[in-house]
């Protein structure tokens, strides 16, 4: 990889509150970190907050950045390297099956829609990757002999694939995103389309391929703050018969995140999902957790606000639209250890995107579906994403704008996937 002069500019600012805390010796515990209640099945112990960091680096301006957080699992590895079975050896975190129950996802349903995620660089294992991960948890195979699996430079070829990215951070970021389209729809048709870099330009060109290619879905797990260059690739991100899911980004209620604040796209927040004693069997907050990050919401600055979104204290466009489980989640990647424990909007995003295959409407429905459909989705309620800053009042005015409630807030949109009636 070519090395170039980086500037200090990410999709927020440079990580401002790890400045902010090392200048005021502020601790986790006192920024009000909250972990994810732990499950009862040892499976599914979630991870400490603050132990999950970022694959991909702050990006230079004009590029987008990755958003997939991470952490080795460490002692699943090593039983596994050592021959264990059973639990030692089973992967931590919320599965396939879990998704199913707690989105109540119709999965035995045959979709074989096509859902393409748009990433950058070659990531050469990563059927092998994704092979490991549909078989732990007992997923059809999807491979390319099959006709399942396809990846394609982002002029549309097989040949040449861009340079490899392992250990970039987007490989791992490719991984996820394959594993979570994999959960939400076992039974769907993926592309992966490999731009040559991180580029507004070289990303933009995959989404056109994409959509070109006739993937009805196309997942974007990657974001950069808004700003009027970018906005010039907006095009890129607008096609009528094509369903395009973005992360809302990691850094709390900031800036808006390109390319979730754009119009045509269905811009998708995080939550942490749990375990709970109540008649759906689970609860979700807004994913908010320590040093790790926060789902992303904004009011853009740029951006009209659409016909659909209603909501008052924001004259543009409100990202989000709606939102899934951010944290906790197994993946497996051999460059980065094995099995990983990854979250962030990184997650949610492929999640929804799958979501959209199964229910197989992707090339019919328009812009703003979802909120003609609140019903079949969960009002998330509990929570804010203040990032660091135990103070939504200081932050949003404790508005919804950063702070969850009833109907419609800016964390979590309308809420998170019951069945798949809106999408």
């Amino acid at each position: 990889m070519t090395s170039r002069p980086r500037l200090a500019y990410s999709l927020c600012t440079a990580h401002p509150v790890r400045v902010l805390a090392a200048g005021l010796a502020l601790s986790t515990a006192s920024l009000g970190a909250v972990a994810p209640a732990a499950p009862a099945a040892a499976s599914a112990a979630a991870p400490r907050a603050g132990t999950l960091r970022p694959a991909c680096p702050a990006a230079p301006f004009g590029e987008a950045r990755c958003l997939v957080l991470y952490r080795p699992q460490t002692s699943v590895n090593r039983a596994i390297a050592e021959r264990l079975t059973g639990l030692a050896a089973r992967p931590k975190g919320w599965g396939p099956r879990q998704l199913e129950r707690a989105y109540r996802l119709p999965v035995n349903r045959r979709s074989h829609a096509t859902v393409a995620i748009s990433i950058a660089f070659d990531t050469p294992n990563l059927a092998r990757y994704l092979a490991v991960y549909r078989k732990q948890f007992g997923l059809p195979a999807c491979t390319a002999p099959s006709g399942c699996f396809r990846k394609a430079n982002e002029n549309g070829k097989a040949r040449p694939l861009p340079i490899s990215g392992v250990r970039s951070g987007w490989d791992l970021e490719a991984t996820l995103d394959v594993s979570m389209i994999s959960a939400a729809c076992p039974h769907c048709r993926i592309l992966v389309v490999e731009a040559n870099s991180p580029t507004f330009a070289d990303l933009a060109k995959t989404e056109d391929t994409a959509a070109r290619l006739g993937a009805p879905v196309i997942s974007n797990s990657y974001g950069a703050r808004e700003n009027g260059f970018a906005l010039h690739y907006a095009g890129a991100y607008d096609h009528p018969g094509h369903e395009i899911t973005v992360s809302s980004g990691d850094f709390g209620f900031t800036a808006a995140s390109f390319p979730a604040d754009l119009r045509a796209i269905t811009a998708v927040g995080g939550t942490v999902l749990s375990r709970a004693h109540n008649r759906r069997g689970w609860t979700e907050k807004v994913w908010n957790v320590g040093f790790a990050g926060a789902g992303g919401s904004g009011c853009s600055a740029y951006v009209a606000k659409p016909s659909w979104q209603r909501d008052r204290a924001c004259p543009g466009r409100t990202v989000a639209d709606v939102a899934a489980v951010a944290w906790n989640i197994p993946i497996y990647n051999k460059n980065w250890g094995g099995w990983v424990t990854v979250g962030g909007t990184s997650v949610s995003a492929p999640l929804v995107a799958g979501i959209y295959g199964l229910a197989g409407n992707a090339s019919t429905i328009k812009p703003g579906f979802e909120y003609r459909h609140r019903a079949a989705l969960f009002d998330i309620i509990h929570g804010n994403n203040a990032w660091l800053i135990p103070q939504p009042k200081v932050v949003c005015g404790d508005s919804y704008l950063c702070v969850a409630r009833n109907g419609y807030d800016a964390p979590t949109g309308l809420g998170t996937p019951d069945g798949i009636g809106a999408f």
